[in-house]
């Protein structure tokens, strides 16, 4: 039986991240970069695919954890009959190198511990070559791979696997550091332990710095921040959806999917998240971060890219990986690289209008492009596209889609109006009422009283609930109420909300998936923008519930075996958490501050319409 996927920590150095199980295990680590191969990948398999285990003899320990004040530095403890002991995990970046610390320290009394390291580079499937430097270090080799385990523990090699088992006394501290480099370039030197953990720790919480959140979610909304922080690459800018590949979204299914790219919409509303809570900087480094990635004719605009912009994010299958309690297939890469979504482009127009409003300083290429990716739309809004879930299907005329492109419009018409920026305006203003006048006529459906999920329809999609937040409709528009009392009918299980319909294999992929957390924050925000509190407030402190010990999500939950599943952690689930908390405790939130897009007389206007 896997670990479940809640029973994981993260720890990272905003270049890649690591999986730290409650039992001492670190089953996920890809080097040197999120999207780059895994040497400890168990979370897909077993043991033999790698980990690095350090744990006490002792397997009925009692485990608690915690991460260290706001940082991502990880403090497990477990509990013996013959003392306590504490395992302190991070993870340090210099030139070229990626470092990973294990600090045992004694509490109380003395632990008999004991750990075993099994590299295998390449998804699990390369056995490295070791050997023992003359500095006293071993050295793992694969090819350009290096790792370099440097501890005072005596090791012993067996059956391609390394061990030690060692005793900790109170006051004791025992260290195990993991260096990679290249196998070509000088071993580097050892890591100043100390040194390194204060560097870590001031960071983290100079980072932190801007918040200043004081409500009864604050510790929420922190973590969530710090975590959307360590999805992001420090020099690239880039963000990534999630740290892990193919997490099922059904648990023995084939809905696994590899997150570790940076798609434009997680990426631009992560940006959202971020900035609203005052970090700006992150929204200046991921512009220059789009600049450079979508640099070239808009039409070869893609929804995501690899972590510094890189285009190629070819899909295969891991075959030698049974994946996560036998989900398969794993996959590495993501085909939805050539899908056309058009909501992407009124996510990045949104995001860079909420980003000047923050004071994000103008540039002219940041204007130039968005100028081009509207002109684009204006080509092919009317077109079908794969929407925001990525369905492997045919295309549809997808009402979120046709939406967000009325998104793209109005944010430009209103960069134009607010900041004196030049564009063919006119233009854009009559573009955007004809999508408003196309999405009313053919995206409602009367008979239910709702918007649909795509022109033609009959089903609902929990996208829908997008419509007021990002000023489509008011929230008091008859057609917003229908829709919302409709998706409260038929997508709620359990008190959360699934994306759509997949007890019926839609996408051309097995039926079945589980609550999408997402989603059910958005219905969140819907509540707190009609005046409905107390259940705005009800459902969210359920879906606060959900995260594990040390405030993390997964992209969903299954409401039936009550565990997370999906990518883990999932920037969507927690950016969406903390739109719904800055809802519910500023006097502003996020949603009013989208919604207000919305004149007064096109509110007039459409809740006419909707009388008659």
């Amino acid at each position: 039986m896997s670990e479940r996927i809640e029973d994981y920590a993260v720890i990272g150095n905003c270049e890649t991240v690591a999986l730290v199980s409650r039992k001492g295990s670190i089953d996920w680590l890809c080097l040197p970069r999120f999207d780059r191969a895994a040497c400890f990948a168990a979370l897909l398999g077993d043991e033999s695919n790698g980990r690095w285990l350090i744990a006490p003899t002792d397997a009925n320990a009692r485990v608690s954890r915690a991460y260290c004040h706001n940082t991502l530095i990880l403090d497990t403890t477990f509990e013996t009959e013959t003392g306590t002991a504490r395992l302190t995990d991070f993870m340090f970046r210099r030139d070229g190198v990626t470092d990973l610390v294990r600090l045992v320290c004694g509490i109380k009394g003395t632990v008999a511990m004991h750990t075993e390291i099994i590299v295998r580079f390449e998804y699990g499937s390369r056995i490295p070559w070791v050997t023992r430097c003359d500095d006293g270090r071993l050295q793992m080799v694969s090819g350009p791979d290096r790792i370099l385990i440097d501890t005072p523990v005596e090791l012993e090699g067996k059956d391609m696997k390394t061990f030690g088992a060692f005793e900790v006394h109170e006051g004791e501290q025992i260290g195990f550091m993991m260096t990679r480099n290249l196998s070509y370039r000088a071993a580097p030197a050892r890591l100043d332990v100390s040194a390194a953990y204060d560097r870590i720790r001031n960071y983290w919480s100079d980072w932190s710095k801007p918040f200043q959140n004081h409500s009864e979610w604050s510790s929420h909304m922190l973590r969530s921040l710090i975590t959307l922080k360590a999805l992001s690459h420090w020099e690239t800018g880039g963000i990534v959806a999630a740290g892990t590949t193919s997490l099922p979204e059904k648990l023995g299914g084939s809905r696994n999917w590899d997150y570790r790219y940076c798609w434009l919409r997680d990426a631009t509303l992560t940006l959202y998240a971020l900035v609203e809570t005052g970090f700006l900087e992150e929204a200046r480094r991921w512009r220059d971060w789009l600049l450079r990635a979508a640099a070239g004719s808009p039409e070869q605009l893609q929804i995501l890219y690899g972590v510094a912009g890189e285009r190629r994010v070819d899909e295969y299958e891991v075959p030698w990986l049974p994946g996560y309690e036998n989900s398969a297939p794993v996959r590495v890469g993501n085909a939805a690289a050539s899908q056309v979504q058009l909501d992407v482009y009124g996510e990045l127009a949104d995001a860079m209008y909420m980003a000047r409003h923050r004071g994000l300083e103008a540039q002219a290429p940041s204007w130039d492009l968005e100028c081009a990716l509207i002109e684009h739309i204006e080509k092919i809004w009317d077109q079908p596209d794969e929407g925001i879930w990525e369905i492997r299907g045919a295309p549809q005329h997808f009402t979120h889609s046709k939406v967000m492109a009325w998104v793209a419009l109005d944010r430009g018409v209103r960069a134009v109006e607010e900041f004196g920026l030049k564009a063919p305006v006119e233009r854009w203003r009559a573009l955007r009422d004809r999508i408003h006048a196309d999405v009313c006529e053919k995206a409602f459906d009367p008979a239910l009283n709702s918007f649909v999920q795509h022109y033609g329809s009959n089903q609902l999609d929990a996208s829908l609930l997008q419509i007021p937040l990002v000023g489509f409709l008011p929230h008091d528009d008859p057609r917003v109420q229908g829709t919302v009392a409709a998706i409260e009918r038929n997508l709620l299980h359990g008190g959360f909300v699934y994306r759509y319909n997949t007890h019926t294999g839609v996408d051309g992929l097995p039926p079945g998936e589980g609550v999408f957390l997402a989603c059910s924050f958005w219905l969140v925000d819907n509540y707190a923008l009609c005046g409905r509190y107390d259940e705005a407030r009800a459902l969210f402190e359920r879906l606060i519930a959900l995260c594990n010990d040390v405030g993390l999500l997964a992209e969903e939950y299954d409401p039936v075996a009550k565990r997370q599943i999906g990518n883990f952690p999932q920037a969507f689930s927690h950016l969406a958490l903390i739109n719904s908390a800055r809802n519910l405790s500023a006097a502003k939130g996020p949603a009013q501050k989208r919604s207000e897009g919305t004149s007064e007389t096109q509110r007039s206007d459409t809740v006419a319409q909707a009388a008659q």
